[in-house]
């Protein structure tokens, strides 16, 4: 009988994607490695993973659905603990996107004020639902991107790219980026490190 819990199955799958990311000696690579070295000892568990009615999550069905099936493992991972995950839209409510914020929603698992307590790192995911626009904004931390599903555009100080499920993006301290999806959904894992993972995103525009 297999006595792991689902989310630490879940860890294992994602801290195995940076692992392989962190095999090649660049900023990405190096950013990979950072994170595995600052979840390493994993933080103690604080909080609890219960049932989640964010609206966003009726989105979970088609981004995992939409999954490469290169990415068996993880996307096997998250399906049994993805409604338990603390999703949550952690911006004010803006009058030129009506309708966003029960679109878009983070689910952050490691960090100052997730589940996994820690003040030094954060990981988590983010789900943003089919023809949504995440518009311009920037953080302290250093951010790094793993895509699980859908390829959107990313925008990264006016510079767009599209990005399939497998890649890797890193946003430097303060850039000010964004992220546009088209007819699926986006699902991604996030990390952030750095001086500080504290302080909130903030829309630039």
């Amino acid at each position: 009988m297999d006595s792991v819990p689902p989310i630490l199955k879940l860890f294992a799958a994602i801290q195995r994607r940076f692992h392989q990311r962190a095999a090649v000696n660049d900023v990405v690579g190096q950013e990979a490695a950072k994170v595995l070295a600052l979840l390493d000892p994993l933080p103690e568990l604080a909080g609890a993973f219960t049932r989640c009615e964010h609206p966003s999550t009726r989105h979970l069905d088609g981004a995992l659905a939409a999954g490469e099936s290169g990415d068996a493992e993880l996307l096997a991972a998250i399906r049994p603990v993805a409604l338990n995950l603390p999703w949550r839209y952690s911006y004010a409510t803006r009058d030129d996107a009506p309708g966003l914020e029960e679109n878009m929603a983070f689910a952050e698992i490691v960090g100052p004020e997730a589940p996994y307590k820690c003040g030094t790192v954060c990981l988590g995911f983010t789900l943003i639902g089919p023809e949504t626009f995440y518009p311009p904004h920037t953080h302290p931390a250093v951010e790094l991107y793993y895509v699980v599903s859908g390829t959107a555009s990313w925008i990264a100080n006016g510079v767009s790219s599209r990005n399939p499920p497998g890649a890797f993006i890193l946003h430097p301290s303060q850039v000010v980026h964004a992220m546009q999806t088209r007819q699926e959904p986006l699902l991604a894992v996030y990390s952030w490190s750095g001086a500080d993972v504290k302080t909130l995103s903030a829309y630039t525009a």
